[in-house]
């Protein structure tokens, strides 16, 4: 006899009815008969007076359910929370820092609303930091703006996004009926802090054309560079991800994507390591939102392009 039988058996004989007890245990009304069925063959014994109605339990099938109940409630309360433990183990997540204010932030509050209970512990850090992170076990999952390639680390790629241009609202340079770095770099620059990414390929970029520019400021992030191009003290280049459609309200934006590479953005894990269910769901919840965050931004900056 198996778990799934004698559960079927004491529904029926809670409920008196084979229907309800289909409906409480959610599947068909013909699976439950045959696991009753099979219980009686296995056990040969008669275990229900199907003539009378409501079902009626056989001397045999009252002395089964008794000593039967105690069982089921106890494998099916140990089942429920094992499953309940697992689903509101925390989950940590390390992640570049630009994503964390727009995509990840999407993500965390989808997951959030789906399973209210899981603690979700977030840190930002550069790449080599979420790769040693979570190659050590420190962080379940990174989320990585750009691909990491590591023999302890598995990728799993979520979506692609370009750079951009920033402007002020009536900038020169959505005028143009295509922008170029040579451009770009005849007016001042509002970029990012030393060392990063897309700082780091702009200026290789601008050397390597052999064109001057100037930074006349350097911010941690596109977030605090916003602002500061909205009032006209500069332009700036840097990821799509971090434009939010009302951003176009205040900035002018062009996409890059002729002149700069295209970027792609992921979740890295341990490779062979053991995840938590509720660390798997965040990843496949993630990339569902993030695919959607990127089909809502391949329009950003469009009309420029």
């Amino acid at each position: 006899m198996e778990l799934k039988e004698l559960r079927s058996f004491c529904t029926v004989a809670r409920l008196r009815s084979m229907t309800k007890a289909a409906e409480f245990l959610d599947i068909g009304q013909p699976t439950v008969t045959v696991h009753i069925r099979k219980l009686e063959q296995d056990l040969g014994l008669t275990l229900l007076n199907r003539v009378r109605r409501p079902l009626e339990l056989t001397s045999a099938g009252a002395v089964v359910a008794e000593m039967a109940m105690s069982h089921v409630d106890a494998l099916d309360s140990l089942r429920s929370g094992a499953l309940k433990a697992e689903f509101t183990h925390d989950v940590s997540v390390v992640s570049a820092h630009d994503l964390i204010p727009h995509t990840l932030l999407r993500i965390v509050r989808a997951f959030r609303t789906r399973y209210p209970d899981a603690q979700i512990n977030i840190r930002s850090g550069l790449s080599r930091d979420i790769r040693w992170l979570v190659a050590d076990g420190i962080m379940d999952v990174g989320f990585v703006s750009r691909p990491v390639k590591s023999p302890e680390l598995e990728y799993h790629r979520l979506f692609s996004y370009e750079h951009v241009l920033i402007t002020p609202p009536g900038h020169p340079l959505l005028d143009l009926p295509e922008v170029t770095l040579g451009d770009i770099a005849r007016w001042p620059l509002i970029l990012t802090q030393p060392g990063r990414f897309t700082r780091e390929l702009l200026e290789t970029e601008f050397r390597r054309l052999g064109h001057d520019y100037d930074v006349v400021m350097a911010l941690p992030d596109m977030d605090m560079i916003k602002p500061y191009v909205a009032m006209g003290l500069g332009v700036s280049v840097g990821d799509s991800l971090a434009i939010e459609p009302e951003d176009e309200a205040e900035l002018g934006v062009i996409s890059l994507a002729g002149i700069l590479p295209i970027e792609e953005a992921g979740f890295v894990t341990l490779r062979g390591g053991a995840l938590s269910t509720t660390a798997q769901r965040f990843i496949e919840m993630g990339s569902g939102v993030a695919h959607g965050a990127a089909h809502a931004m391949s329009g950003v900056g469009a009309a420029h392009a």
